[in-house]
């Protein structure tokens, strides 16, 4: 298969597991990497093993010998970087949200079209092999008709107001925090499972910390709990901590969810949970390989991953055998081949979400803060 050489832009938590895991997939180098401006790239260099560390990255889109990059910078950065990657004939892979309003992604949907390149957005979660086999059992009918969606997104790195970072500031991320930063996650997984789209919605944000203290240097995203008090400054916060959505999916389906980045004890806990008349399903991230399965009238069932035992549409998602865990870097890696596949091979099916998806998502996130403005249901 052809070399296919890749550049990230940002080199903070995800433009690590960005880089690690399309070194993973064995056909595609990562040649270059742009980090923040007047960050020191030398240890960077030494870090990662690449020599074309630089702090500008509109100097790497220059560079005709790569092929595709990965956008990994806080959400402001995203439409510039993958309109002028576009415009530079580079594929591009973008964080999500895709852009800081449904217009930046809607620019970018329309670029990527007109110049006929590969184009995604990095929702990964979608990659458990325990969550493709969800999918293909309610693809199959094993649910019967979809009745109620239920679920969270919960963490607990934002809980005290010394804990600060980037996401939190909305120049930087946007209007919405943990509805974009997570609660994307939770709303394009449940569209992508069941197949119907949220139809309206009914959303109560709120933000428990109405100032922060913000470290005077910079922060990487999970960390900064070690900080002296001497270490800040005291900012007024304009982006939420927590949100509850009610939502409608298709004509019947019912449901809600919650997204919290101050629920103590929470690392990482995306759950989702899915009624059908037959059945019900439940996943949790932070046990990935395995699916609760419940009945009305029979024991319910906790399965393992096992792709010799799953879904044949759902096998090829797993790479190891039964007993053999795969994670959040799996789940990276099984989305990019998905990504390089078409790349490499433009009548390849698209089998990832696309920057469409992006736009989806971006669209609701502007819902569930117009809902939440108003104290009313939205249609969406």
């Amino acid at each position: 298969m052809k070399r296919i050489h890749t550049a990230i832009l940002g080199t903070g938590f995800m433009g690590k597991v960005h880089t690690e895991a399309v070194r993973r997939l064995g056909h595609v180098d990562v040649v270059a990497l742009a980090a923040s401006p007047g960050r020191d790239t030398a240890p960077l260099k030494e870090s990662y093993g690449i020599d074309n560390v630089t702090n500008d990255w509109e100097k790497l889109l220059k560079d005709p010998s790569i092929h595709a990059v990965h956008i990994c910078t806080p959400n402001s950065q995203h439409a510039p970087q993958a309109l002028a990657a576009l415009q530079a004939g580079k594929h591009v892979l973008c964080e999500k949200p895709l852009a800081m309003s449904s217009a930046e992604a809607r620019q970018m949907v329309e670029l990527a079209t007109k110049n006929n390149l590969v184009h995604a957005t990095n929702h990964n979660l979608r990659y458990y092999p325990m969550v493709q086999h969800a999918r293909q059992m309610i693809a199959a009918g094993d649910l019967g008709e979809i009745l109620v969606v239920q679920g969270t997104y919960s963490q607990d790195w934002l809980l005290y107001d010394t804990d600060f970072n980037w996401r939190i500031l909305a120049e930087a991320n946007g209007a919405a925090r943990v509805v974009g930063d997570i609660g994307s996650h939770w709303m394009d997984m449940i569209q992508h499972l069941t197949g119907q789209k949220i139809t309206s919605l009914c959303a109560d944000t709120m933000i428990f910390h109405e100032t922060r203290k913000r470290p005077k240097g910079s922060v990487e995203t999970f960390t900064g709990k070690t900080l002296a008090p001497s270490d800040y400054e005291e900012i007024a916060i304009d982006t939420e901590d927590f949100a509850s959505v009610l939502v409608r999916l298709g004509d019947r389906c019912r449901g809600a969810y919650t997204v919290s980045q101050v629920s103590a004890g929470n690392k990482n806990s995306f759950r989702f949970e899915v009624y059908g008349t037959k059945c019900g399903l439940k996943w949790d991230q932070e046990s990935p390989d395995q699916l609760w399965i419940g009945h009305r009238n029979s024991p319910n069932q906790i399965i393992v991953k096992d792709p010799s035992l799953m879904h044949a549409a759902a096998a090829g998602f797993a790479d190891l055998p039964g007993g053999h865990s795969e994670g959040y870097d799996d789940s990276h890696k099984q989305l990019f081949r998905r990504f390089y596949r078409r790349i490499a091979d433009a009548s390849t099916p698209i089998d990832y979400p696309t920057f469409e998806d992006g736009l989806r998502g971006m669209h609701l996130i502007e819902k569930v803060l117009e809902s939440s403005h108003k104290r009313a249901w939205v249609d969406c």
